[in-house]
């Protein structure tokens, strides 16, 4: 199992990670360089900004919140049209968590048999699937557990969904609707989005203390044996749009649990996830003992071998030197 090279969370060592080559997407407002902020200003705490929040006379600030914001009179309430797909692996479908806790589509590829439907939006809404093998259809709970079922599906993979028309629900932050409704209670517009800004900006930093808890929870849980409710939390710090950092240590600790509840396919996916989120303790991969039933699938060793550097450049100087012993010989 890996913890995290976050101090907060442990004091273990860092985890060796590659520098990312993409843009980290995920935006924050580091203290030290908000100009209207100090660390050396005592009264700045997340504490203090949302009393000031909540003491301004002049300014109304939505609050982000779990469930669906209610209408004001004369505002039309939303009604989404639903459809039925069923899929056939590889689904080509990566899945996030919304405000609600619910399983969002978040990208779509062209190589899966989502794409080729026709049917599948970014932002669409799973609310029921297959459950995890025979004919028996699952209202989708909280996303951890829907997206357990996804993994470890036997068969065609059966999913009714909402459509959203391409809006996808971005985690924490205020929607189009509640910052239209913040406009028609303020005049002042720059004090308004200063607002907003720094109601997003506690979102976010709440949003980052919730994945904090979720993987240290599931630590507490995966010492304790109970792989399959570890996974829900670890899925949980996947959906919440983690930095890479976080979603290395998420995925590698999701291989592992597959890996205890010899579940290889799902497992040698979360691994290549880790991977591709920079995660390169190939030694640890190599001897981990959560690893153990991972490492007998027959798709272990070539995944090691897409990303593994060092044992490229061993078996290439081992072939080098196989071409001047063939010359050397008499």
């Amino acid at each position: 199992m890996a913890s995290s090279n976050y101090p907060s969370l442990c004091s273990t060592p860092s985890l060796p990670t590659n520098t990312p080559t993409k843009p980290n997407t995920f935006l924050s407002f580091p203290i030290n360089y908000h100009p209207n902020l100090s660390r050396t200003n005592p009264s700045f705490s997340i504490n203090n900004i949302q009393k000031k929040l909540k003491s301004s006379s002049n300014i109304l600030v939505p609050k982000a919140s779990s469930s669906p914001s209610s209408p004001t009179e004369g505002e039309e309430v939303e009604k989404y049209e639903e459809y039925e797909v069923e899929l056939d692996q590889p689904y080509g479908l990566k899945f996030t968590k919304g405000r609600d806790g619910g399983t969002y589509i978040d990208a779509i590829a062209e190589a899966g048999t989502a794409y080729k439907t026709g049917k599948f939006e970014v932002g669409d809404k799973v609310i029921a699937t297959s459950a995890m093998f025979g004919t028996e259809i699952w209202p989708a709970a909280e996303y951890g557990r829907t997206m357990y079922t996804i993994r470890q599906r036997i068969g065609p993979l059966y999913m009714k969904m909402e459509k959203r028309y391409g809006k996808l629900q971005n985690m924490g932050e205020l929607t189009d609707k509640e910052i239209l409704r913040a406009e028609r209670n303020t005049g002042n517009v720059s004090t308004k989005l200063r607002e907003i800004q720094m109601q997003n900006y506690l979102n976010k930093m709440e949003q980052k203390q919730n994945r904090v808890n979720d993987l240290r929870e599931g630590l507490k849980l995966y010492k304790e044996k109970k792989y399959e409710e570890a996974l829900e939390k670890f899925e949980s710090v996947l959906g919440s749009k983690p930095e890479l950092d976080e979603a290395s240590v998420a995925s590698y600790n999701v291989a592992c649990c597959y890996s205890k509840l010899n579940q290889l396919k799902a497992g040698i996916s979360a691994l290549e996830d880790a991977l591709k989120a920079g995660y390169e303790d190939f030694n640890r991969i190599r001897t981990d003992p959560d690893l153990t039933n991972l490492r007998t699938s027959p798709e272990f060793d070539p995944l090691m071998k897409r990303f593994d550097e060092s044992f490229i450049n061993e078996s290439a100087i081992n072939a080098i030197k196989s071409i001047f012993g063939i010359f050397n010989k008499k």
